[in-house]
């Protein structure tokens, strides 16, 4: 880590809790990824959860590649969707719009992120 947890400003704080809950979110679409993939359906949910588990782990790490790591599970989650459903936008919606609110709120913690990083 960057800074140990005593020395976290707000924004770090909020960087670790936003960490955090990608990994429970990464952790939830796993465990249905797994279920689906035993059931012969889509590999997507698993590959996505582990994407978002080594996205937060690295975040929480104070580590751009997780940033990095989302956006590749963003662009990954609209190839899907596309293939998925098409150019529909009612069905495009439920399967993006998570992922892209979490990745606005990702380019809003990278200024945190920059300033942890560059104080190792």
């Amino acid at each position: 880590m960057a800074t140990d947890n005593a020395s976290r400003s707000v924004g770090g704080w909020f960087l670790l809790v936003f960490a955090i809950i990608l990994v429970i979110l990464g952790l939830i679409l796993a465990a249905g990824g797994i279920w689906l993939v035993t059931l012969g359906g889509s590999w997507y949910y698993l590959i996505a959860g582990l994407g978002l588990i080594i996205s937060g782990g690295l975040m929480a790490r104070d580590s751009l590649t997780g940033v990095w790591i989302y956006f590749l599970v963003l662009f990954g989650t609209l190839i899907w969707a596309l293939w998925e459903v098409g150019f529909s936008p009612w069905e495009l919606l439920p399967r993006v719009f998570g992922y892209i609110v979490l990745g606005a709120i990702v380019l809003a913690l990278l200024p945190t992120l920059k300033r942890r990083q560059a104080a190792i």
